[in-house]
């Protein structure tokens, strides 16, 4: 995936969004600050679908799907405020094209906003982790504001344990339990959590199925 892009538009404006209290989710464990499996009546994150993108629950997953090239879409589960946190999620691919970017945000600027901190992979085995700002072009704080690659994620795996600390100034991105890459930045001291996925260039499966989604405090 070699495009970059200005966020000019997020589809989570046009999502209509559900519940927010953090206290419906469903309980996997009670160390977790937050953290849900996707099951069940309890539907807190932003949903809907428009001719761009879709999130939407199915199958006891939080599925997003984009319709069109080079367009990002994220979803939140609540307006909480997290401060120096780890963020794992399990994604499924449901055979998407090898350009499709998904992750995690966190640090999400309230109100919920544009202004975040990004960790995301390819199938293709790229990665970034970038700072969004509202008006501004994404910057990768990774490989010298480009996308890179690495041996540690999979290639056209069917699915990823994506991993994210966030917290005491500094960002790591992991994969299947091992570290990819991890910066120092310290714009945003807390905010809101999320997920996202990109679709890349000159295909139509833009298609990823998040579950098992959990925070949990880092240790200070």
């Amino acid at each position: 995936m070699n495009n970059k892009l200005s966020r000019v538009f997020l589809a989570l404006a046009l999502l209509v969004m559900a519940s927010l209290a953090c206290s419906a989710l469903s309980g996997l464990g009670s160390s977790a600050l937050l953290e849900d499996d996707f099951e069940g009546s309890d539907t807190n994150w932003g949903v809907g679908t428009d001719a761009d993108s879709s999130v939407e629950y199915s199958n006891g997953g939080l599925r997003f799907q984009v319709f069109r090239e080079n367009y990002i879409v994220w979803s939140t589960p609540d307006e909480e405020v997290y401060e120096n946190i780890h963020i794992e999620v399990t994604a499924a691919t449901n055979g998407s094209d090898s350009t499709t970017a998904f992750g995690i945000i966190c640090n999400q600027q309230n109100p919920i906003s544009d202004s975040y901190y990004y960790m995301v992979i390819t199938p293709a085995g790229e990665y970034a982790i970038a700072k969004a700002a509202l008006a501004q072009t994404d910057l990768f704080l990774t490989n010298n504001d480009q996308w890179a690659t690495s041996d540690v994620i999979t290639q056209n795996a069917s699915s990823y344990r994506v991993g994210a600390d966030c917290g005491n100034g500094r960002l790591t991105l992991y994969v299947d339990g091992q570290q990819v890459d991890s910066v120092s930045d310290a714009s945003y001291t807390n905010g809101g959590v999320g997920l996202q996925i990109w679709s890349g260039e000159g295909a139509s499966t833009w298609d990823i199925t998040f579950d098992d989604f959990v925070v949990t405090k880092l240790a200070e």
